[in-house]
């Protein structure tokens, strides 16, 4: 037995015993990072048991085969041995996928921000049609989302939206989103039926705590305004609305959606902290030379994602050359599957690279 999944044999004993420990019932947090370890460490094992079996009778059918008088059955242990060669290769590509190390902040919850680009009251429009695409995914994902900062335009779409999405292993699929998303349809405003190209960028950025970034109140410049409404008229007669400046680093993030001064602040302070750690770490990568986020792409705001094309009913995502029909159906929470084509082209392309 490979020494590794002996040890990942001991870590799961372990998981188990403090699975099992009454003093951790309380502790929520931890109770779901011991479960959601054990159910990895399962998942492995039973992989690497399954090659040592497949692996075993292999050899069985071999010796067989060599010794059998009967023709017959000699071949009939080769063509069982051909069906166990194409398992085994399949079992084992499963295995390493699974040994790949987990990015840290997969598990952590995010914060999303979508803005309008290229195209004026098509790109909010496009902006809107992304903000409820996610919306509906973490939905069906049995996450949930909370809206922080919004500014919408007379049309009915979305100069910007921010909000954040809570639940498990969120960043771990809501990272591939990072990017330009470009849209070509006839927008409904257009009387001669052409065809425009609209843009709006997305940035997932993982949750910060207080703790990963320590943020000195001196450092920081806090305004208060009138929260408003599409077309920015004010929808508030009270200064509810929070804007946080970091002057060290210039960041800034707004939040107005929710009814007190107080929690708009805190909202608006998960923002900041999120912003501040991203641009930092960017920074260091991009001096090292390394590839931001993912070895799909680099998680650019200017990195042009997908193409959702209308008249053709097709999405291309352009870092994996794969396209989908059912454009509606996508952009009403079901992405899923883009996401996970993309999940499984990153591990394949960070095994080629091992």
């Amino acid at each position: 037995m490979n020494p590794k999944i002996e040890s990942f044999k001991k870590e799961l004993t372990e998981i188990e015993t403090e699975l099992n420990n009454p003093g951790n019932f309380t502790n929520a947090s931890k109770m779901k990072t011991l479960s959601n370890r054990r159910t990895e460490l399962t998942e492995i094992i039973e992989k690497s048991e399954l090659i040592v079996t497949l692996q075993k009778q292999f050899i069985e059918n071999e010796e067989m085969a060599a010794m059998e008088d009967d023709e017959e059955m000699a071949e009939m242990a080769l063509e069982e041995n051909a069906q166990i060669q194409t398992n085994l290769a399949k079992t084992e590509e499963e295995l390493n996928l699974l040994l790949i190390p987990k990015n840290p902040s997969d598990a952590k919850d995010v914060i999303v921000e979508i803005r309008a680009g290229a195209g004026g009251d098509e790109a909010s429009l496009f902006a809107g049609d992304l903000f409820r695409m996610y919306s509906r995914f973490a939905e069906g994902n049995g996450w949930k989302l909370s809206l922080l900062d919004s500014h919408q335009n007379e049309v009915g779409g979305f100069k910007e939206v921010n909000f954040e999405i809570a639940g498990e292993d969120v960043y771990g699929s809501m990272k591939y989103e990072s990017g330009v998303h470009r849209v070509q349809r006839i927008p409904e405003t257009e009387k001669q039926g052409r065809i425009h190209t609209s843009t709006a960028t997305v940035a997932v950025l993982p949750q910060v705590e207080e703790v990963e970034l320590e943020i000195e109140a001196s450092d920081l410049r806090i305004d208060t305004y009138a929260s408003s409404g599409p077309g920015g008229q004010s929808v508030n007669t009270t200064n509810s609305a929070v804007r946080i400046t970091h002057v060290p680093t210039g960041a800034v993030a707004s939040c107005q959606d929710q009814k007190s001064q107080h929690k708009n602040k805190e909202k608006a302070m998960k923002v900041l902290r999120s912003r501040i750690l991203a641009e930092k770490e960017e920074k260091e990568m991009k001096e090292a030379g390394e590839a931001r986020l993912s070895q799909i792409g680099t998680g650019d705001r200017s990195e042009k994602i997908r193409t959702y094309n209308y008249p053709q009913d097709r999405i291309t995502d352009h870092r994996i050359k794969q396209n989908w029909s059912n454009i509606e159906g996508i952009l009403d929470g079901d992405v899923s599957k883009i996401i996970e084509a993309i999940i499984e082209e990153d591990k394949k392309r960070i095994l080629g690279k091992e």
